[in-house]
């Protein structure tokens, strides 16, 4: 697994986190090899299997979710599969799991290092609110709390069109700025990265972390834009046992 990332930020020693690759699993193609999700058609037997294998690399229990591109933020359960869009726990051991392929991870923490959680944002969801609803539920101050901004579509590659411009700009006209206008007539290209950090500002958060992938042109990554059948990699953070 030596080529799974290690998110590179400022959190306390007690707080862990990983990102999952492509590589590492037992998947056939176009799921090779580490595929996590059990919903994109592939064998339940290999998504189990390279799920085993994400386990025992930490010694963690994963709570992994239904997405379905909302903000409701539940705490982690390990032996039950919520529909939600991201988690939280502050018990050592259970990991706060998002699954994606082009869509934003988020992990967070508080400075105290006592809670954890993850968030899946794409657009929807971002717009929507699913990154402040998983801020809400560490319960911290804003100054207390630190985001690492994981693998997800890049500027370059995320076309929109002007209705997903204004689902953002209505909401926050700073936003603006993190859309430039397409090649192609009235599209528009998006930079989620700086949606993030623009909607996370808004709340007071200003120590958001990672960013600067794309996962349609970074092979390492599953990306359903650059092939719509495809698997999922996995973000995840957690306490320290």
């Amino acid at each position: 697994m030596s080529d799974w990332l290690i998110p590179d930020w400022p959190a306390p020693a007690q707080v862990k986190a990983c990102v999952t690759t492509r590589a590492g699993g037992v998947s056939l193609a176009p799921f090779d090899s580490l595929n996590l999700g059990d919903h994109v058609e592939d064998s339940l037997e290999a998504v189990l299997e390279n799920r085993r294998r994400l386990t025992d690399a930490f010694d963690i229990h994963p709570a992994w979710l239904r997405q379905v591109h909302g903000i409701r933020v539940v705490e982690a359960d390990p032996s039950h599969t919520a529909e939600a869009d991201g988690s939280w726990t502050s018990t050592p051991g259970i990991a706060c799991t998002s699954m994606t392929a082009d869509c934003l991870p988020a992990l967070f923490c508080n400075r105290a290092g006592t809670r954890v959680a993850a968030a899946h944002a794409g657009w929807r969801g971002l717009a929507a609110g699913v990154l402040e609803a998983a801020v809400e539920s560490l319960g911290a101050e804003p100054a207390d709390v630190l985001v690492w901004l994981g693998p997800a579509i890049g500027p370059q590659a995320f076309e929109v069109g002007p209705e997903v411009r204004e689902a953002f700009v209505q909401q926050l006209p700073i936003t603006a700025q993190a859309f430039v206008p397409s090649t192609r007539p009235g599209k528009f290209m998006a930079n989620i990265y700086q949606l993030a950090r623009l909607r996370l500002a808004a709340r007071g958060i200003t120590a958001v972390y990672g960013g600067g992938f794309c996962t349609v042109n970074d092979p390492r990554f599953f990306s359903y834009r650059r092939s719509p059948r495809t698997g999922r990699f996995a973000s995840l953070i957690w306490l320290e046992r």
